[in-house]
């Protein structure tokens, strides 16, 4: 008898061949199988008449075969089966390219169910290639709402329905029910059998939505429990327990005052690593909010209590420029800041390990080779990753791993709207600076379209002519592009550019450049030697340029809100009055509202709200390294608000039993201990 952990390969009607095919899928077990969603459905319960189908329209006749259908040898390769199919009201041409069983399999004066797109052309309605079934037996693939999945090579939607409907038959007697009783009753939530059989073949839209409302609470449920449960067990873990200092000593050798956002941050986080428990703190801010002070102070306290941190940056060009930040404002209490990155000679390596391993060092910094097997720890205290959505979650893991249970502080940029936060960094405390330190400059944005390209290339000489430096952004193009979409890759983009300012130094960086060309391009353009800088933002621009005053971000509709002010954010950092250009030939009046409100403000996190509520979570996401699991079901988007249900009856059910040990509670255990064994390396 098959269980939920079966393999595929052992289900009936699938065998090793199809198994294949659906692990590449992420398809593995039986579980996995039947928590395989569609990605969307297709209504084709609903009979059209042939005469009131509209052009484009995808949907379902019932219609006679009028004639006998024709085979037809085009050409090697390319066969065609035409026939025509009436009903009441109209006709309809049908063809079918290389099917030639459509031939034999239809017959004349018998009615068939058609579902496919109906073109219409001087009046005549046409079909190509529509799925069909004999009307008096549908019910299969038309008829019904029908569910469509994502495919690999070797699967079509017929045989992973098919693979689907054998699962559901194996199982669903024994699907066990994660979510209490009292919270479906509380949540008027349908029980489990209920939602896998509707999510896959639904009853109606009605019944659809019954389940997939059950199984996108289950989904954050469990995800709610699970990070619970985790910052439950890390309040009571011991960590390295520090004594208090008066910060005020810091902040007096400071040149400039920080922010009170900035000193409520560092409060926050002395009292963590303070309190004998560990600390796994996020900080929060925007572009030039002043992350890296709070970082510095945090540095300073656990070096007055003998202990060194470690301090990792995504690219070498960031560990120097943090190396060169933390070095001014602690060298002067006689800190000893060293340097780790790929790029240094092997004795250099050699001779910072050796310091390290001694405790000769208060604080190093650097890239992933801080977590090289050779690299020990004397005394590790504090682990601080910046831009860490840059990192995967195993590297983090294993910077953390080189001290004993050493306090953690995670940085990032990137505004993310309180209830995605919640999720992202559900297991985190979160600091939030909502204060610019004075002397941030604004950046004034516009958006404009192709007409103001003469006077935009008239604004970058003017610019460059005045000693500054400029960002030229472009989007990736992808491999699977449209033909119709007119992009320039970057190195298309440097070469009109270098055409049109012969006398300027451009470079160029995008994501196919090995490690260090990148690199070099960027310390050039740091440094001043590069005038122009085009670049995907495949690539790490995020360098402190203070003498760059100009982004100009082309094809601006292809980025999300969030995207665009992070790139905003890499101009303005210096004293010289700065700008953002967005460019655009877009006429989609959403579009065009989307950068509208990119010119009206500079507040993050009212732009990653509006982010969020357009686009969903997927800028904020990246690449799945944030280390949380993948959602099936639920769009963290739109469904904020089933979010905090879940997340308030999760906290209820962990305030009676913490550890889910009650015999109620084991199928839902079983789920969160499953989430957090193959996520583990990102809840740590």
């Amino acid at each position: 008898m098959a269980d939920l952990k079966t393999d595929v390969r052992y289900l009936k009607g699938i065998g090793e061949k199809k198994a294949l095919a659906l692990n590449k899928l992420g398809v593995f077990s039986l579980y996995d199988l039947i928590s395989f969603f569609p990605r969307k459905y297709e209504d084709r319960s609903r009979i059209c008449p042939i005469a009131a189908a509209m052009d484009g329209e995808s949907l379902c006749i019932q219609a006679l075969v009028a004639d006998t259908p024709r085979l037809s040898h085009i050409r090697r390769g390319m066969d065609l089966v035409k026939l025509r199919a009436v009903d009441d009201s109209g006709v309809v041409d049908i063809t079918f390219f290389n099917q030639s069983y459509a031939k034999d399999n239809l017959h004349r004066g018998e009615s068939y169910n058609f579902f496919g797109r109906v073109e219409v052309k001087n009046g005549r309605r046409s079909m190509v290639n529509p799925v069909y079934e004999p009307s008096d037996r549908a019910g299969q693939v038309t008829g019904r709402i029908v569910p469509v999945y994502r495919l690999s090579a070797g699967l079509n939607q017929r045989s992973i329905m098919q693979a689907v409907r054998q699962g559901l038959d194996s199982c669903l007697d024994k699907l066990p029910d994660l979510l209490p009783e009292e919270v479906q009753r509380r949540c008027r939530l349908s029980q489990a059998r209920y939602a896998y059989e509707n999510i896959h073949f639904p009853a109606d839209f009605e019944a659809l939505e019954l389940a997939r409302r059950r199984l996108i609470f289950e989904e954050l449920f469990v995800l709610s429990c699970a990070l619970g449960r985790m910052q439950r067990q890390r309040s009571t873990d011991e960590g390295i327990k520090l004594s208090p200092r008066d910060m005020e000593e810091f902040w007096a050798s400071l040149p400039f005052r920080p922010t009170e956002a900035q000193r409520r941050a560092v409060a926050q986080a002395t009292e963590d690593m303070c309190s004998g428990a560990v600390m796994s703190r996020l900080v929060q801010g925007d572009v030039g909010s002043g992350k890296t002070l709070v970082a510095a102070a945090l540095i300073w306290l656990c070096a007055q209590n003998g202990y060194m941190s470690a301090f990792m940056a995504p690219t070498e060009i960031l560990a120097q420029q943090h190396y060169d930040t933390l070095s001014s404002m602690l060298s002067p209490f006689g800190l000893r800041v060293g340097k780790l990155t790929g790029s240094l000679s092997a004795k250099e390596k050699r001779q910072v390990k050796a310091l390290l391993q001694q405790g000769e060092l208060d604080v190093v910094v650097g890239t992933h080779a801080l977590f090289s097997q050779d690299v020990e720890y004397k005394n590790l205290a504090l682990v601080v990753t910046d831009e860490q959505h840059r990192f995967g979650v195993n590297q983090r893991s294993a910077l953390i791993n080189k001290g004993a249970r050493p306090h953690v502080l995670v940085m990032s940029a990137t505004p993310i709207p309180r209830t995605l936060a919640l999720i992202i960094y559900g297991d985190l405390d979160i600091s939030v600076i909502d204060q610019l330190p004075p002397g941030r400059q604004k950046v004034d944005t516009f958006a404009v379209d192709e007409s103001y390209r003469t006077r935009l290339n008239g604004f970058i000489r003017k610019q460059v002519a005045e000693g500054r430096q400029v960002f030229v952004v472009v989007p990736m193009v992808e491999e699977n592009e449209e033909l119709n979409i007119k992009l320039k890759s970057a190195q298309e983009h440097a070469a009109q550019l270098s055409a049109l300012f012969p006398d300027l130094k451009i470079g160029c960086v995008h994501g196919k450049m090995k490690a260090k060309d990148k690199d070099a391009v960027m310390a050039a353009f740091v440094s001043g030697e590069i005038q122009i800088l085009v670049a995907t933002t495949v690539i790490e621009v995020g360098v402190d340029v203070p003498n760059a005053s100009l982004m100009i971000v082309e094809n601006a509709e292809r980025f999300g809100l969030s995207q665009l002010h992070q790139l905003r954010g890499r101009v303005g950092r210096g004293k010289h009055k700065s700008y953002c250009i967005l460019v655009s030939d877009s006429d989609s009046p959403e579009l065009r509202s989307r950068l509208d409100i990119m010119c009206k403000t500079s507040d993050g996190f009212k732009i990653s709200e509006e982010d969020l509520r357009l686009r969903g979570p997927g800028d904020f996401f990246g690449s799945r390294q944030h280390g949380l699991p993948e959602m099936h079901v639920a769009d963290l988007g739109a469904d904020v608000n089933v979010l905090q249900q879940a997340q308030d009856e999760s906290r209820r059910l962990l305030e009676k039993d913490p550890q889910l040990e009650l015999p109620e509670h084991q199928a839902l255990k079983e789920r969160v201990d499953r989430l957090y064994e193959v996520n583990s390396a990102g809840f740590n």
